[in-house]
């Protein structure tokens, strides 16, 4: 009976919190929305159509259709007590205010692929702004510029492109359902970034609107709010609308390919000498590695598999006779390239059904992921080749039972990233680096009760990588969020000391200037969340 006891009390605790904070919340949540409507009186049924709270038929289907996270679906996850999805500039401004005036927590969402759930997770009492109905894509193709609003998702602007010109494009994420807000607060990387950097850095005005509810632009924020925004992670300065994009171009034919090798095929070997290679490769070229497990086919056990992955801004009779003198031993031939258009390359590289609109599918899953939709990622920066022995240590835990679905990704660095200074935006990870690593590991929705094991384990391989990779700080990539390199007092204010532990890791030496811009924009720190950049205090 004494086991039974403890064995229940941290639901009952959680259980007891809950009521209390829904309880508690309850005055407040009704004072809000009165005062949504105080604001708009004149439109009172505008703003009531962009208003889902939890007693509305559709707020399950709203809050859920943007989580890419089963972890952040389980019962005991606190929701938020409104979730408004604005519709123009006046419902985000009132949203702005009314959450200041009644103590609520803002979340701001675009694309819902946040690692950790801080777009629409919090422990307090919260309202989420969802941008789904800010997504609109306005194409200049003379000028080689475009505005897209936040909410508009990768794959719409792809599509957008390509229904102007073969040969414009933008350096975004391989993740057609990636949110554009998130993805360029974070800085952003994709398959162009080695020729022309990062999302971010190819970013020349936005709307923007302040704790104040005022809305500026590149000219009247200043230059730097406009650089803090631009990498800086989101949440923390105030709500994007939209952003003004440089387009660049690419030839309207382009190569990929994909080539997997088990460990009984060489995979060590190569993999080790690919981290010679890759990073040294002309800037046409985005390589990476997927690692992960297989059945093997000779004996049915699991092996190590390692898929090479490129993108080559040109044609295949190029690119042969590069790959055969820079990397020999992958032993590239014709057959294994394919020519296509960089949109088909995104949907090729990124597993998609082949066809165009299916970049339009904000709801596609890749097909591993449906069935694994929980899911714990860390990240990593390598700046000298680790050993050949080294990769033995991997391949182990890989091996371990509760690693099926995890998978290992290398992205090299080089080109255009060594030529970009460290203090150019807020993401600092340029010269010097030869890859990034990502480390994720997945389990079925079902299994989340069992999701610490599969954390353990993520943990674990982190731990063991820490001899070969960055180090003081050991950094870490701000668009792929992990709490367990520290977390900030969303209750309370946390000390500068606080939050440096993991602003070091994603922004090194420009976390200072971050701090500066926050205490400027926000001092009484209402843009907030578990890693916000938070203003000074000693």
């Amino acid at each position: 009976m004494k086991s039974l006891h403890y064995s229940m009390f941290p639901f009952l605790f959680v259980a007891l919190f809950s009521l209390s904070w829904a309880t508690s919340s309850a005055n407040t949540h009704e004072d809000f929305l009165r005062c949504l409507s105080s604001l708009h009186p004149e439109d009172s049924s505008s703003i009531s159509k962009v208003i889902y709270t939890q007693t509305n038929s559709s707020y399950s289907s709203v809050l859920e259709s943007l989580i890419h996270n089963s972890r952040f679906l389980t019962p005991t996850t606190l929701k938020p007590l409104v979730i408004v999805t604005p519709l123009n500039i006046s419902h985000v401004q009132a949203t702005i205010h009314c959450s200041k005036k009644h103590g609520l927590q803002i979340r701001t969402r675009s694309g819902g692929h946040d690692f950790e759930g801080l777009s629409y997770v919090s422990e307090v009492p919260f309202v989420i702004v969802d941008l789904f109905n800010f997504r609109s894509i306005d194409v200049d193709v003379e000028n080689k510029v475009a505005w897209v609003q936040s909410g508009a998702i990768m794959g719409e602007l792809y599509y957008k492109l390509a229904e102007k010109s073969r040969t414009l494009a933008f350096p975004g994420a391989l993740g057609h359902s990636v949110g554009f807000g998130g993805f360029i607060s974070g800085g952003g990387y994709g398959l162009l970034f080695r020729k022309y950097g990062l999302a971010a850095d190819n970013i020349i005005d936005a709307q923007f609107i302040d704790v104040k509810g005022r809305v500026l632009d590149r000219k009247s924020m200043g230059e730097d709010l406009f650089w803090a925004i631009r990498g800086g992670g989101g949440g923390s300065f105030g709500i994007v609308l939209s952003w003004k994009i440089k387009l660049v171009t690419v030839p309207a034919t382009v190569t990929a390919f994909s080539i997997s090798r088990t460990l009984e095929q060489n995979a060590t070997k190569l993999l080790h000498r690919w981290q010679y290679v890759a990073h040294k490769l002309p800037d046409d070229i985005y390589p990476s590695i997927t690692i992960a497990t297989m059945n093997s086919s000779q004996d049915g056990k699991r092996t190590v598999v390692a898929t090479f992955s490129s993108l080559f801004l040109g044609q295949t009779n190029e690119l042969i006779p590069l790959m055969q003198k820079r990397f020999p031993e992958l032993g590239l031939v014709k057959e294994d390239c394919i020519e296509m258009s960089f949109v088909e390359s995104i949907i090729f590289l990124g597993l998609l059904p082949n066809r165009t609109n299916i970049l339009l599918d904000r709801s596609y899953r890749v097909s591993f992921l449906v069935a694994t939709p929980s899911f714990k990622s860390k990240s990593d920066y390598v700046k000298k080749p680790f050993p050949e022995i080294a990769f033995q240590g991997i391949w182990n835990q890989l091996l371990e039972e509760e690693a099926t679905s995890a998978t290992l990704n290398f992205v090299a660095y080089g080109g255009k990233m060594d030529q970009i200074p460290a203090t150019a935006i807020p993401f600092p990870h340029r010269i010097g680096n030869l890859y990034k690593i990502s480390y994720n590991i997945r389990w079925r929705e079902e299994d989340n009760i069992n999701s610490q094991t599969y954390i353990s384990w993520i943990r674990k391989l982190y731990s063991y990588m820490s001899s070969y990779v960055s180090k003081s700080p050991r950094a870490a990539y701000i668009n792929y969020r992990d709490l367990d390199i520290g977390m900030n007092n969303i209750e309370g204010n946390t000390s500068y000391a606080q939050a440096s532990v993991w602003g070091r890791k994603y922004f090194k030496k420009n976390f200072d200037r971050l701090v500066r811009v926050k205490t400027m924009i926000d001092p009484e720190n209402f843009f907030k969340h578990e890693q916000s950049i938070p203003p000074f205090f000693p």
